[in-house]
Formats: structure tokens, C-alpha cells, sequence
């Protein structure tokens, strides 16, 4: 007899890449933890039990059969008449390697294959996975099943088979990474599946961070009129039961959790701390080192790391030169005791002079330049390294997407270190964000309450003081025009001509592209850091080093425009010129 009430656990959970073990105990335990709720079925993530993405180690043998037997073992413990469950794998089956997703019940297995593999920004499962074949729903209890994965929601065809083919519901397992704007984008995409198939489905997204990758979780589930009838929260691992009955128009989710989701730049800022705690402890590092400078990105870079590890393991130095002013010195104090950070000065006086003095005999009769400016930075990068080589806490780097992007950081200087919070925020966004933090602060942050950055450091104007009276905009743009410019020239792939069409100098605009191109060779070397964006520096965007393209579009309509005054012909299009 058909079944009219079905309760499902949504395990929104934070797997380990490669720690099948503990992804498979972590599963046991959801699974227990959803039979004492009453549920007959627990849903896991994608890849779960592999974690995802696990990029090239799916290709390994050993690793796929380690995963195999992982889900073997858990499929024999479900003989106990407890609840289903359903756990995504890499899967080896005639010699393809497929994205599988699991049906566990009763000591079976039931596997389905994703179809629509995505292969763009981020993702590059064409060179992981092969497309499986489009799926029928499978049968847990009575009950049809869809289960499409993740992308397979992105376009039609998976529902739209599934539906055919019976299904009553649709769970949809995702790895989805969090960018700017995400969220709305994934309730539209589910809603358009929803609506064409007339089916409830349920959204069951990964959490955590995965190198630079953030999984934001916001699980939910819309009911087969788009109603939302659960929302899980972001950021955070929770287990949750909704209730279903049948009726008869199909099932209706009645009974499930409904919580907030943070948006704009609180989401942007609670994936910088879950994305540089999870790189520290899945990595097993027992804390943190950073210079503080006194400026804002080293700052906000302390308040991140205090709320994703506590203040007891985050070490901020203050690394002072000749040029480090006396308020930088007060500023970096003033936030170091805001924070309650372990907090030391160690001028590098002696190291940057002991260079000067041993390359003094090449350099003899030639201008003091950015050469020795350099030096400093790389002071300050060889003492950070030292001081985490001896006591095994990692460097936070510390640089912000516009300086980044521009090559206004120092390779082998400040760029060291072992991962960077803020990699993906231009300078206006680590203001707009250091005035949020002294607002407000994300659930589960370990951070103080109250003003961590002193507001100093938020109205000073920034400089690397490197030299004397030295301001970062004596030879950039101010940041709210280099930001727009950058975001064109990035994130939009803008012509040159179309951002000068917004009132900006063309010659500005000629030099920022320059610069971004020309600093490619550092951004390979550079730390991973959060994605924040639809484009980051990484797998998002990946540009040659050796490349001598300039858009000259707009200098060649100029001239074209002037040849076709002396000529008093139209022209059709511009030549090379």
C-alpha cells in the first residue's frame, strides 16, 4: 500500500575532502541522529562522502574504492529497518566514472548518475566525471523519487524526464559554492523546475570551506505551488526534519524549519570567516600570524581571523620601518587590544639595512627606487614566514582584490603566507565591511562585540609607507573610480572604450589594464583565498602571463572617425592601425 506520510532529515553538513572515514562516521551519526527525530529518510550533499570538490583525487583508484566501501558499510547498517539514506560518491561502473548519488534502504543500494556536468568558472567536472544517462526516479518505500543532481536542475531535460517517468518529489543534492547573489539565483532556478514540473522539491546544499570555494548551506524546499516551506540557515552545519504528506494533488511539505539567511555584505563577510576557518583546521594548523599594520586590510583581516579561531589563536606583529608612522604605530595597538590578540613589534631596521649593505657593491651609483622600497615588504614577509615556521601557525596574507588585481603587493613580501580572507574584495568593499563588523558580527563568530577596528583606520587615507609622505593614491586612481574600472575590465570583460563611456579618462583606464595584465605572473604565485565574486582570481578567471593584448578599440574608432572626416565617406568598420 502506497505510503501518505514520509518525514525527511536534511543533514546540511561540512565534509572533509578526502577524509572518507570521517565523512562516513559523520553520516552514521546524522543517520542516528535522524532516527531518534522519527525520520524515514536522511539526505546528504553531493559527493558527500568524498567531499567535494575533490577535483583530480576522484580520478585515483584507490580513492574511488575507498568510497565504494565506505557506502558498502553503510548500506549493510541500514538492513536495521532504520531510516534511508541518500549519499552522494564518485562511482566506477563498466568503465566510466560517474557523480553518483546513493539510495540506501534495507541493507540495498539504488545509484543514480548526474547528466549535466558543469564545466565553467569554478566548476570542471567534464575532466572529473562522465554524464550519466537521463535517470528515472527511484523507489524508496512506495515512493518515486526524482533525484536529480545539482546542475541537472540548471536546465530542463533531468526534470523534465523524471517527471514523466513518475516522479512524486524532487531531492536535489547540491555542492553549490557561494557568490555574490547566489541565493536568489538558486530559488529561481528551482522555482522554473517546480513550476514546468508541477513537482515539491527539496534543495539540500553543502556547507564549509573547500580551499577558496565557500558552501553557504541556505538548504530549503519549496512546495509544488513555489511556496518556500523550509529554509535552513547559512553557514553552519544542522540536521532537520520535514514532515510530508500526500494528498490529493501530490506532496506537500507541512511541517519544517524556517530560519533567516544572511544577505549582501553580512553573507559576503560570514563567508570570509567560514572560508579561513576551515581552511585552518582542515589543514590542522593550531592558529594564525599576521602583520598589523595599522592600516584596513590587515585589520579587517585580525577581526575575521579572531572570529573564525578565537582571540587566544590569532598572533598579530607590528613590523615597523623608518617610514611607519607614529599613528599607524597607536592604530595597530588600538586594534590589536580591541581584538585581545597575543600582539608583538619587531622592527625590521636590521634586516632591510643588511640587504641594502650587502648589495650595496651592485648597486653603487644607481637612485634609490622601488628596489628598496621592496626590501621591507620582503623583511616583513621573511619574519611572518620565520615566525610560523617556528611555532606552526599560518600566515594570513593579507592583500585586497584591487591591489591585487593592479600588482601593488609584494611577491616574496606581502603576498606571503598560507591563505587570504579578503583576496576577492576590492578596497571599497573592506571598508563597507570594517564599518559592518563594528555594527554587527556573524553567528557563531568568536570575536568581541562592539568597534574592533578603530575608526581611524577607517577614515585615514591608505599608504604601504614604504616612503616618505607615501599615499597609495599618488600613483593609482582613487579607489571608488579604480574599483569601477577594475570590475569592468574583470568581472564584466567591458571594452576599454565602454568603461571611458562612463566618464572615465582614457588613459586611466589604459594604465589600470596594464597593470592588471602585467601582474598575472604574481596572482599565480599568490595565496587561495575566498570566493566572494562571480570572477575571482583562480579557477574563475585564467589569463596567460606571457600576453601582449591591449584593447585599442576605442583608438581605432578615434582614428577611424578622423579618416572618415578627411575622406566624407562612411566606413563599415575600423582597420588595424
Amino acid at each position: 500500500m502506497a505510503q501518505n506520510m514520509l518525514k525527511i532529515a536534511l543533514a546540511q553538513l561540512n565534509p572533509i575532502v578526502g577524509d572518507v572515514a570521517g565523512n562516513e562516521q559523520k553520516a552514521r551519526l546524522a543517520r542516528a541522529e535522524a532516527a531518534r527525530m522519527g525520520a524515514d529518510l536522511v539526505m546528504f550533499a553531493e559527493q558527500f562522502l568524498a567531499g567535494y570538490p575533490a577535483e583530480d583525487l576522484v580520478l585515483k583508484p584507490a580513492f574511488q574504492d575507498t568510497c565504494r566501501a565506505a557506502l558498502e558499510r553503510l548500506a549493510r547498517e541500514t538492513a536495521d529497518g532504520g531510516p534511508g539514506m541518500l549519499v552522494g560518491l564518485p562511482w566506477r561502473e563498466k568503465g566510466e566514472l560517474y557523480n553518483a548519488y546513493a539510495l540506501l534502504d534495507r541493507g540495498a543500494i539504488s545509484v543514480r548518475f548526474k547528466v549535466d556536468l558543469p564545466n565553467y568558472g569554478v566548476f570542471d567536472e567534464k575532466r572529473n566525471f562522465d554524464a550519466g544517462p537521463l535517470p528515472g526516479p527511484v523507489n524508496f518505500r512506495g515512493i518515486r523519487l526524482g533525484i536529480p543532481i545539482c546542475e541537472d536542475i540548471w536546465t530542463g531535460d533531468v526534470v523534465e524526464c523524471l517527471a514523466e517517468t513518475g516522479a512524486e518529489m524532487l531531492l536535489v543534492p547540491n555542492g553549490s559554492p557561494y557568490w555574490r547573489g547566489k541565493t536568489e539565483e538558486r530559488f529561481n532556478i528551482a522555482a522554473a523546475r517546480v513550476t514546468e514540473s508541477g513537482l515539491p522539491l527539496v534543495y539540500l546544499n553543502q556547507v564549509g570551506g573547500q580551499d577558496e570555494l565557500v558552501f553557504d548551506g541556505a538548504s530549503f524546499v519549496l512546495n509544488a505551488d513555489c511556496s518556500l516551506a523550509c529554509q535552513l540557515p547559512a553557514y553552519e552545519e544542522v540536521i532537520a526534519l520535514t514532515a510530508w504528506e500526500k494528498g490529493e494533488d501530490g506532496w506537500v511539505c507541512r511541517e519544517a524549519p524556517m530560519m533567516t539567511v544572511e544577505e549582501g555584505e553580512q553573507a559576503d563577510y560570514a563567508a570570509c570567516v567560514l572560508g579561513l576557518r576551515d581552511y585552518v583546521e582542515k589543514n590542522r594548523f593550531p592558529g594564525v600570524v599576521l602583520g598589523l599594520s595599522g592600516g584596513i586590510d590587515s585589520a579587517i583581516c585580525a577581526a575575521m581571523a579572531v572570529d573564525a579561531l578565537g582571540a587566544d589563536r590569532v598572533h598579530c606583529v607590528m613590523l615597523p620601518y623608518r617610514y611607519t608612522s607614529g599613528e599607524s604605530l597607536r592604530d595597530a595597538e588600538a586594534c590589536a587590544k580591541a581584538l585581545g590578540v597575543r600582539y608583538d613589534i619587531l622592527p625590521i631596521a636590521d634586516p632591510v639595512e643588511g640587504f641594502e649593505t650587502a648589495l650595496q657593491p651592485l648597486f653603487q651609483g644607481r637612485e634609490r627606487d622601488i628596489t628598496e622600497e621592496n626590501l621591507q615588504s620582503r623583511a616583513r614577509g621573511s619574519t611572518l614566514m620565520a615566525i610560523s615556521n617556528k611555532f606552526g601557525a599560518m600566515v594570513v596574507t593579507t592583500g585586497n582584490k584591487s591591489e591585487i588585481s593592479v600588482g601593488y603587493a609584494t611577491i616574496y613580501g606581502d603576498m606571503n603566507g598560507g591563505f587570504n580572507p579578503i583576496k576577492d574584495l576590492y578596497k571599497m568593499e573592506v571598508y563597507r565591511l570594517s564599518a559592518l563588523r563594528n555594527r554587527w558580527k556573524p553567528k557563531g563568530a568568536l570575536g568581541p562585540d562592539g568597534i574592533v577596528i578603530p575608526e581611524n583606520i577607517l577614515t585615514k587615507a591608505p599608504s604601504a609607507e614604504l616612503r616618505e609622505n607615501q599615499k597609495d593614491q599618488d600613483s593609482l586612481p582613487p579607489y571608488e573610480d579604480l574599483d569601477v574600472i577594475l570590475r569592468g575590465l574583470i568581472e564584466e570583460e567591458l571594452r576599454v572604450s565602454d568603461i571611458v563611456a562612463k566618464g572615465y579618462d582614457l588613459e586611466v583606464v589604459k594604465k589600470v589594464e596594464r597593470l592588471l595584465y602585467i601582474a598575472e605572473y604574481k596572482r599565480r604565485q599568490s595565496a587561495p583565498g575566498v570566493k566572494v565574486t562571480r570572477k575571482n582570481f583562480g579557477r574563475d578567471r585564467r589569463y596567460p602571463i606571457v600576453n601582449r593584448f591591449r584593447d585599442q578599440g576605442l583608438i581605432a574608432h578615434q582614428k577611424d572617425e578622423a579618416l572618415e572626416r578627411a575622406i566624407g565617406k562612411p566606413r563599415m568598420g575600423s582597420l588595424d592601425v
